[in-house]
């Protein structure tokens, strides 16, 4: 069976709303979007790609997905993380979208999410990554469906925002790597313990 890996930047106090820019998701009055900027350095470019070089699919939320192909769709061939972006499979969670057409390599999933899931697992292939979606994650996760969280964690706390882990969950992990990088932002990958 194929890992179902969440990967994640998430501040201290688990907020992972809007890490990318200011305007990326205000739901809520959120107002610290792009938060992530000032903490950037190579090694995060570095665990994105050794992560996709393990994955043949991208499972996200309409907003997430929405958001990532309006980045990636349009750039020029040439563009190391565009590349990766555009050649990846992608799954999109929507019950509101029509088509998956406006970013290349796009399934919609429109119904039965928890079993299109499961089954999507069971395939042959490579991983399968999950970023941003905050809805989803916390449906992949009440149904027992994530194998990993690669988490990098920064050091911050916004105070509000959506998390990563909605209040009342519970379960174990099992900590397999952390990295530091010369920014204060840590590199953790946790696999789920059964």
């Amino acid at each position: 069976m194929r890992n179902l890996i969440v990967a994640e930047f998430i501040t201290l106090d688990g907020v992972i709303q809007a890490p990318g820019g200011a305007d990326e998701d205000r739901d809520g009055g959120f107002e610290h979007g792009g938060w992530t900027w000032p903490y950037w350095h190579d090694d995060i470019g570095a665990h994105f790609f050794q992560m996709m070089s393990q994955a043949d699919s991208l499972l996200l939320g309409r907003r997430t997905w929405q958001i990532h192909g309006g980045a990636f769709e349009p750039m020029e061939p040439g563009n190391p993380f565009g590349d990766a972006m555009n050649a990846i499979r992608k799954y999109v969670v929507s019950s509101t979208l029509q088509s998956a057409s406006a970013w290349r390599n796009s399934i919609l999933i429109r119904d039965n999410v928890v079993e299109e899931v499961r089954r999507i697992k069971q395939l042959p292939g490579q991983d399968i990554l999950v970023d941003g979606s905050s809805m989803l994650v916390h449906e992949l996760a009440k149904n027992d469906l994530v194998d990993e969280y690669r988490l990098h964690v920064y050091p911050l706390v916004l105070g509000s925002g959506k998390r990563l882990f909605p209040q009342g969950t519970r379960f174990a992990l099992k900590l397999e790597e952390t990295a530091a990088t010369p920014t204060g932002v840590v590199y953790m990958r946790y696999r789920r313990e059964r």
